[in-house]
């Protein structure tokens, strides 16, 4: 749960700089205010991905240096400079920390002398035109126009910072391409072919976008932009953008990048022209849908409900950036195991014998032998008073409360069933440190979160477990705006029964994440807190379950621990619902104790 303070919206003319205040929500698009009260950008990892060239780092999107970027399946590029980088993500990279465009097209053959790309844009008319470097190092290349069709603000935003204006551009049009003919264009003779270009804002020049083959212009129309000029920007602004820009309110909200920024994209109640909504309130385009990339934080776009919006144009003339994108962000994905159990092992019915009768605890039931496979068992000198979870490498979270700063009491017990019965599959390992969070306050449970790190292998330094495949971690949420309210999560443990008695084999549940948990607990419900459950009081976590996992699926599959179990008002009571560690609140904290690079997805 996120718990923001409410800020009115600051909107800045650029015109004047004269600050006025709304006091409610622009439109029926635009919103929350707290959220815009924010001012987000596509810089902001809590509601998208950092490009494969950036790594989230308190909450923000920051350059990775070149060598970190991916090295297996890429294409080399040509640089501005006539260096050779190894790959179009290494040059972003170099973009991303000098502010100017390093590339000039892919290519393994470079050189100083070689032609680069060039993109020019006449003053008289605003027309595009662009040089396209011949690929294989032969030194010529085609001179086009850019096709007026799918050219959009994010484009000719790219093309006016190419040109020097640092918020890009006030419009972007077309213009036929006869009068161009018959008006002096400053190309002559004008090229008889354009290519349609297609850029998502970040970029800045458009040898970073995708270039689609050449088509004959004909009669057909060609792409214009007008660049932003600060001292001619309307005095009434519909909306301030994050940058300074002033774009109008009715170009907000429609997955295309105005303002250059992502700003006008980040907060939206509703999406215009028919864009696609995130859960995180942010708008990208319809073609977005079911085309190989997430675009929102928990892969919605990617649900296997959508269809794709279109079949995507030709772009074998030309190596495709998007393509290079999708190909890096697909490997640092593989490099990262978390949130995907084995089925295999999560069916295996075989271990041992069969529990007579299904146990149901404040709507729960009993869990198959090897289904959670990230819940452990924490035991405490010989008892298993608590859960925990784990999350790869030699790590387990777990609740503050149910640990002291003394390892040799505890041993982790991966793969358990029955508390006091060890499976076939379980892995029963020593504790070396317990690291619990230096603000944990033990009477009002703030910051009820601890780690515990295992206990290294004899002569196998770092490693802390032979492979079982019955064990897999969950992936830890970077974000706060992963999952909203009344997303379906679980919960798991060994807790009381409705009976008020301990299970003795593991139970599982699901459960709803509830919004505005202040009102129940009012000032006991402090920041790093989050509910769930049922306000019936049906489903509910209960005593013996603490430090226990609350997990949350996206819309992928993939399991993200969302919560730790940490207090409530009883159990199971109607409109008392369960308190939890909001573990997104403390990625930053996890991943500083840990040291361990791969806990979440994308923006790792």
């Amino acid at each position: 749960m996120n718990l923001c303070l409410l800020l009115p919206l600051l909107l800045i003319c650029p015109s004047n700089w004269e600050v006025t205040w709304a006091a409610t929500d622009p439109d029926d698009f635009l919103g929350p205010e707290e959220c815009l009260g924010r001012k987000p950008t596509r810089a902001s990892c809590d509601l998208v991905f950092c490009a494969p060239w950036e790594r989230c780092i308190e909450g923000r999107c920051s350059c990775k240096p070149p060598y970190l970027c991916p090295t297996e399946d890429i294409t080399p590029v040509c640089g501005r400079d006539g260096r050779l980088y190894r790959s179009y993500c290494q040059a972003m990279a170099l973009s991303c920390r000098s502010g100017k465009s390093a590339m000039s097209h892919f290519d393994q053959a470079c050189s100083e002398e070689q032609p680069k790309f060039r993109s020019f844009l006449d003053p008289h008319t605003g027309a595009l035109s662009l040089f396209v470097p011949e690929q294989a190092g032969v030194g010529g290349g085609k001179r086009l126009l850019v096709c007026g069709q799918s050219w959009d603000m994010a484009a000719a935003n790219v093309a006016c910072k190419d040109h020097g204006h640092p918020l890009g551009a006030a419009s972007a049009g077309s213009v036929a391409s006869g009068p161009l003919r018959r008006g002096g264009h400053a190309l002559s003779p004008l090229p008889d072919r354009c290519v349609i270009v297609r850029c998502r804002g970040f970029e800045t020049s458009l040898a970073e976008c995708v270039i689609h083959d050449g088509v004959r212009v004909g009669e057909g129309r060609v792409a214009t932009a007008t660049c932003y000029d600060r001292n001619e920007a309307p005095r009434e602004c519909g909306f301030a953008c994050v940058n300074g820009k002033c774009v109008s309110a009715n170009q907000t909200c429609d997955g295309i990048d105005d303002c250059g920024d992502l700003s006008d994209e980040m907060c939206c109640k509703r999406c215009r022209r028919g864009a696609f909504r995130c859960d995180s309130g942010v708008c990208v385009q319809a073609d977005a849908l079911a085309d190989g990339q997430m675009d929102c934080l928990a892969g919605e776009d990617e649900a296997p409900t959508h269809e794709p919006a279109g079949t995507e144009m030709n772009v074998t003339e030309y190596i495709s950036p998007r393509k290079e994108t999708r190909a890096n962000r697909a490997h640092l994905e593989s490099k990262l195991q978390c949130g995907i159990a084995n089925l295999t092992a999560a069916h295996d019915s075989s271990v041992g014998d069969r529990a007579g009768r299904v146990k149901r605890v404040v709507g729960g039931v009993a869990a198959n032998r090897t289904q959670i496979q990230w819940q452990v068992g924490l035991e405490d000198n010989g008892r298993i008073n608590c859960g925990g979870t784990y999350i790869g490498g030699c790590w387990v979270v777990t609740a503050a409360h149910c640990v002291r700063p003394n390892p040799s009491a505890y041993r982790v017990k991966f793969s358990i069933w029955k508390k006091s019965t060890p499976q076939d599959t379980t892995d029963i390992i020593p504790v070396g440190n317990v690291i619990i969070h230096p603000r944990y306050n033990a009477s009002t449970y703030e910051n009820d979160i601890a780690l515990v790190r295992l206990k290294d292998l004899p002569e196998e330094p770092g490693k802390c477990m032979v492979d079982n495949p019955a064990v897999k971690p969950a992936c830890v949420p970077w974000s706060p705006r992963l999952f909203g309210a009344n997303h379906t999560c679980s919960i798991s443990g060994w807790g009381r029964t409705s009976v008020g008695k301990a299970s003795q084999v593991l139970l599982w549940a699901n459960v709803s994440l509830i919004h505005d948990c202040q009102r129940f607990y009012k000032d006991r419900f402090r920041p790093g807190m989050m509910c769930a459950g049922d306000l019936d009081g049906n489903v509910d976590s209960c005593q013996g379950d603490s430090g226990g996992p609350l997990v949350c699926q996206d819309h992928l599959g993939v399991s993200y621990l969302w919560g730790i179990v940490s207090w409530g008002d009883q159990c199971g009571q109607p409109g008392l619902p369960g308190v939890y560690t909001q573990v997104a609140h403390y990625f930053e904290w996890i991943r500083l104790q840990t040291g361990w690079p791969a806990v979440t997805k994308f923006n790792s």
